[in-house]
């Protein structure tokens, strides 16, 4: 009986040595798995970090290189699109009474619009500055007689309209080559020509709105080209229509200084 006790209890030592030992082995596995898991979340950290100093240094860089050059001129042009339909030949009138006469509006030129813009970048999405636009129509004022023959043709009649516009601009989305900008514009509009208007006046000034809906600038450094699509209106009354959606698009070439 004795002899069976003691083998028993042998037998339960030798099992707990064994756990015990086992134990260790889980523990010590346990414990490289863990210091892996340590290192390979020490190491993902910190590319994470040095990932995100890197992308908030290129962000810095774009953003406050506008600092380094916040001047820039743009020179460009513009469509004429609204006064080319308002203003264009209507054809000449033939069967008038005998030794009649009639003086008809010809040879439309448009001048399309000229402009040079000033602004100043106070940072990456905003600035401010000038733009000065010029446009003009000219056209022939001919007499003809009831068969339609010339009699007279005076080659100098035309309208002119000086715009000087300050304008805001706010930049949305912004890379290094390309950026989406619009820009809003209020100023005085001139307008003067050779043609009395229905109050016996040459040379008018009234308000002009210019809106950039949309325009893209590309370019990398102090040179880039831009197009945009908006409208620039000028009027004080609808008797006194000078533009309505004139300049619809325009391309321009800039230098930052």
């Amino acid at each position: 009986m004795v002899k069976r006790i003691s083998i028993l209890i042998l037998f339960t030592i030798s099992t707990l040595l064994v756990s015990a030992q086992q134990l260790h082995k889980i523990r010590e596995v346990r414990n490289r798995i863990d210091s892996i898991h340590y290192v390979i979340h020490e190491y993902r950290d910190s590319m994470r970090t040095e990932i995100r100093d890197y992308r908030d240094s290129l962000r810095y860089a774009r953003r406050h290189a506008y600092d380094a050059v916040p001047h820039g001129i743009r020179i460009g042009w513009g469509d004429q699109m609204f006064e080319s339909l308002m203003w264009r030949e209507e054809g000449h009138h033939i069967g008038l009474p005998e030794g009649g006469e009639l003086t008809s509006d010809e040879n439309f030129r448009y001048t399309q619009h000229c402009f040079i813009e000033y602004m100043y970048s106070v940072n990456y999405w905003y600035s401010f500055g000038l733009l000065a636009d010029y446009s003009g129509v000219i056209w022939d004022q001919v007499t003809r007689n009831h068969n339609g023959e010339e009699l007279e043709r005076l080659k100098d009649r035309s309208f002119h309209n000086i715009a000087l516009v300050p304008t805001i601009r706010f930049s949305y989305l912004h890379h290094d080559y390309v950026s989406l900008y619009s820009a809003l514009g209020l100023g005085v509009n001139i307008n003067t020509g050779t043609e009395l208007d229905y109050k016996d006046r040459y040379t008018v000034a009234s308000p002009v709105l210019n809106i950039t809906l949309l325009g893209v600038r590309v370019g990398h450094g102090r040179w880039y080209g831009s197009v945009e699509v908006g409208g620039m209106t000028a009027f004080n009354s609808p008797d006194e229509l000078y533009m309505l959606g004139s300049r619809i698009f325009t391309a321009a070439i800039g230098v930052r200084f």
